[in-house]
């Protein structure tokens, strides 16, 4: 029996695939040789998943893979090329990164409130200065993306003593966890009484440039906004206008328009805005995970069992159920 052709999207290190000895003829390309690949491929992996190479070689030519798995929360990346393949499968990273990125919001939530910051830079500087910080328990947060990531980011906020209002694409009028989800549409309204807004949600064209300068003008000048979505969720120079002059307390971005930062991107300098390097869902041993997750969907695929995760492409992320 000929052997299902595996294409990986290299990325350093690589994934390991050993369960898939003598089931897979297993390929690696890099970005280069993604075109000529391609066409032979059975099913791909996106190991590189912030390439953009598929999309550029996916209207090419010859037959295409049935399934294009990618090892992260968001698909932007693959379309809206993939979505012109009815026949091709796509699934993703979907409840692999829900705790660490929840972990992470919560110490930004924390960081800011107690001004470890300032706390790090006194001690640095040598001097004794005494201060009150903010408490924690008893704010209020708008968590925007009410998928596994959204829902696990405000649970963990709530434990903490946060009241969390989730907003979604969707309005439902009971939730088990939050009592309600609120759809975008309550958004503007929403954003004046929060302390804390945190993005999480998928990228879709709904969603891209969603905090401009009038989002952030209806927020408390004593919020802290935080990204942990994607980058185009913001417009970049409408939040620094926010934080130098003062309109808002504070920032924390994990992923940016462009992404590495550039060295001279005024971003570094601005008051106020923590910046970390797309980090916030990658714990120690995540790639293990990441593979564990494809090699999980392969033995479904191999036995011809309904895939895990499966995205919706004109949504552009895995519905909930």
């Amino acid at each position: 029996m000929t052997q299902p052709v595996l294409l990986v999207l290299d990325d350093d290190p690589l994934p390991r695939l050993d369960r898939l000895a003598g089931r897979a003829r297993v390929v690696h390309t890099d970005e280069k040789g993604l075109v000529e690949r391609l066409p032979e491929a059975d099913v791909l992996l996106v190991w590189d998943f912030l390439s953009d190479a598929v999309r550029h070689a996916w209207p090419g030519p010859g037959r295409r893979p049935g399934w294009v798995h990618t090892p992260s929360a968001g698909v932007d990346r693959l379309l809206p090329e993939l979505a012109a393949s009815p026949e091709t499968v796509v699934t993703n990273a979907r409840g692999v990164f829900d705790q660490p990125i929840a972990e992470y919001v919560a110490g930004l939530v924390l960081a800011m409130a107690k001004d470890f910051r300032g706390s790090w830079e006194l001690q640095r500087q040598r001097r004794w200065k005494h201060r009150e910080t903010k408490r924690v328990s008893g704010s209020r947060a708008v968590v925007v993306g009410s998928g596994p990531i959204g829902r696990t980011v405000g649970r963990t906020l709530q434990a903490l003593g946060v009241s969390v209002d989730l907003v979604g694409r969707t309005e439902r009028a009971q939730d088990p966890d939050f009592g309600r989800v609120h759809g975008n549409g309550a958004l503007d309204g929403l954003l004046g009484e929060a302390d804390w807004v945190v993005c999480v949600a998928p990228l879709t064209e709904s969603t891209r440039g969603l905090f401009d300068a009038s989002a952030f003008a209806r927020m408390k000048p004593g919020a802290h906004f935080i990204n942990v979505g994607r980058g185009q969720h913001v417009v970049e120079r409408d939040l620094v206008a926010a934080l130098t002059g003062r309109r808002i307390a504070g920032a924390a971005l994990d992923v940016f328009a462009q992404e590495p930062l550039d060295g001279d991107s005024e971003l570094w300098d601005v008051p106020g805005l923590l910046v970390s390097p797309h980090m916030s869902g990658d714990t120690i041993g995540w790639r293990d995970d990441l593979a564990e997750q494809f090699l999980d969907n392969f033995d479904r695929w191999e036995a011809g069992e309904p895939l895990l995760n499966v995205v919706d492409k004109d949504l552009g992320y895995v519905p909930s159920t």
